[in-house]
């Protein structure tokens, strides 16, 4: 596997550069900015580092090369590479992983020199070959049991474990497992999509999901950085006309932002606040927090976002908390299906120590990842999901 670092003014001038050196199939693996220091601060901007990985062609494509009769040289055993800086850098941030592999693998080898060797090379050759294949399946094991034990479905673990099984060859060293696997979680979260602004006139964004979760207080953060931050024009509806107490939570919000608060009740209501609010960036709509079995109230829910669809670029966002039962989330993933496509929100993952089921749910909706949020603090405790950091977590990383 090849990993290198590219630099750019932007994320998408580095990926650039990525790709025109590795071709396409890179994965973005880290991304920072790095500001000049010292006098050339004055005189230089910051840039976009990011680090990116790739497989190499594999072995068989080298055999393929022809080479000359006078420039053959006598085959020696070739040595392991030695792990580059970027690949230790991986290792180092997932070195609570690397400890509990360690412990498990290191064992005593015996001292082949004072054995006999009366087998064949050949035989040789499938010995040391099948103990290195031994070896990669105990490392590939303990990372199952690491990803299992973090909540992950072991379906989705084997997939993944399968897939760098086979990619990878015999005796390679620790962290090139660890930088496979890690490559190929990041590709099954894909691409983190927040809220973005509509190309013509207002965004109007639902925010559903069951009660408790944490919407109310979401819309808050997601406006506030708007406000605050992106200098946006933001309205706020409820939808919620069942808790009186979850519409005065939001009003209240909207008077300490300053920005203007409504409650509709019908399709109409929310149509002429569409139309009264052309010229915002952003409606961001709370909706009431039933229990996911209670179909009337989904069906009325799914009926207003119909509604908007046809009145104003629309989205709708699945708040979820990460500390719901992984088959209840399932149930309720189900059961907005019929709202039509919607991205995840994971809140409170503050509250617990395993972060699995934000893959599961990913990869079980196929819906992209948007926020995650991990405290009541408004704007503070939010920001956009994080493929690279939640990932080092699932790997046992801090």
């Amino acid at each position: 596997m090849i990993i290198k670092k590219y630099q750019g003014k932007t994320e998408a001038e580095a990926m650039e550069a990525a790709k025109k050196e590795l071709g396409d199939g890179v994965v973005l693996m880290n991304v920072k900015t790095i500001k000049p220091k010292g006098i050339m601060r004055l005189f230089k901007s910051a840039v976009v580092e990011i680090t990116v990985a790739k497989e190499e062609e594999s072995e068989q494509q080298v055999k393929a090369t022809p080479v000359k009769k006078e420039d053959a040289a006598p085959r020696q055993e070739k040595k392991p590479a030695e792990p580059t800086s970027e690949e230790k850098i991986l290792l180092e941030r997932l070195n609570s992983l690397e400890t509990l592999l360690e412990k498990q693998i290191n064992r005593e080898e015996k001292d082949d020199s004072d054995k006999k060797c009366d087998n064949k090379d050949e035989e040789k050759t499938e010995a040391v070959n099948s103990e290195e294949e031994d070896r990669n399946r105990e490392i590939l094991e303990m990372i199952r049991t690491t990803l299992v034990e973090n909540e992950m479905d072991e379906k989705y673990v084997d997939s993944i474990l399968k897939e760098v099984e086979k990619s990878i060859k015999p005796g390679v060293p620790m962290e090139h497992i660890l930088a496979h696997v890690y490559q190929r979680m990041i590709l099954r979260f894909g691409k983190p999509e927040p809220v973005t602004a509509a190309e013509k006139g207002p965004k109007v964004v639902f925010f559903v999901g069951t009660t408790g979760v944490g919407k109310t207080t979401t819309i808050a953060k997601i406006a506030s950085k708007f406000i605050v931050e992106e200098k946006k024009k933001v309205a706020l509806l409820t939808a919620d006309t069942y808790r009186i107490a979850a519409a005065e939570q939001l009003r209240t919000y909207a008077n300490i932002l300053e920005v203007p608060f409504r409650v509709v009740y019908t399709e109409d209501e929310i149509g002429d606040a569409i139309e009264h609010f052309q010229e915002f960036d952003y409606i961001l709509v709370d909706t009431a927090g039933h229990s996911h079995h209670n179909e009337d109230q989904r069906d009325t829910m799914a009926q207003f976002v119909n509604f908007t669809k046809e009145k104003a670029e629309t989205e709708v966002y699945l708040v979820l908390s990460a500390t719901t039962k992984y088959k209840d989330l399932l149930s309720i993933a189900d059961s907005y299906k019929e709202l039509g496509e919607y991205k995840l929100i994971f809140t409170k993952l503050d509250e617990t120590v395993t972060y699995g089921n934000l893959l599961n749910l990913k990869l079980y909706t196929n819906a992209s990842m948007s926020y995650i949020t991990c405290g009541q603090n408004v704007p503070d405790d939010i920001e956009s999901f994080n493929a690279q950091s939640t990932v080092k977590k699932l790997l046992g990383g801090k």
